[in-house]
């Protein structure tokens, strides 16, 4: 007489087979990425010096520029003339060549000219990134 022995019947349903091919897939790929990115560093060169190269992690400080309900232009905390922030965009602009942020905060009382003459003197500075800030509405 022989014996039967009864399989589990949560291995009949359950196939480890497809997950385990991923996991070595995914090892697979790991594994010759990161040799790739040896290669690439494993040769030890001099490098050119450039006096325009800019670092790739530094980002540049945004600058605000306010305009109170008077229209006055405020930079830093004090009153300027357009004349006087147009020479700071400029060294800001030399200083950060095209990466330079500007954001124009202006009063919601302010009429509109003030603002587009703050953006006026950005665009005179060349620098292209140039925003207008607004609040955020609140439903209701």
């Amino acid at each position: 007489m022989s014996v039967k022995i009864k399989k589990s019947a949560a291995l009949n349903k359950l196939n480890l087979t497809p997950m385990i091919d991923v996991v070595f897939q995914l090892l697979l790929f790991f594994l010759v990425a990161s040799r790739f990115e040896e290669e690439e560093r494993a040769y030890d060169m001099p490098l050119p010096k450039s006096s325009q190269a800019m670092s790739r992690l530094a980002k540049p400080k945004e600058i605000f520029v306010n305009v109170d309900s008077a229209g006055r232009v405020i930079l830093g905390g004090r009153v300027i003339s357009k004349t006087d922030l147009l020479a700071q965009l400029r060294q800001a602009a030399a200083d950060n060549p095209g990466r330079q942020t500007v954001i124009i905060r202006g009063d919601k009382q302010v009429a509109l000219q003030h603002v587009i003459d703050v953006r006026d003197v950005c665009a005179r500075a060349n620098i292209r990134d140039c925003q207008i800030a607004t609040a955020a509405a609140t439903g209701g």
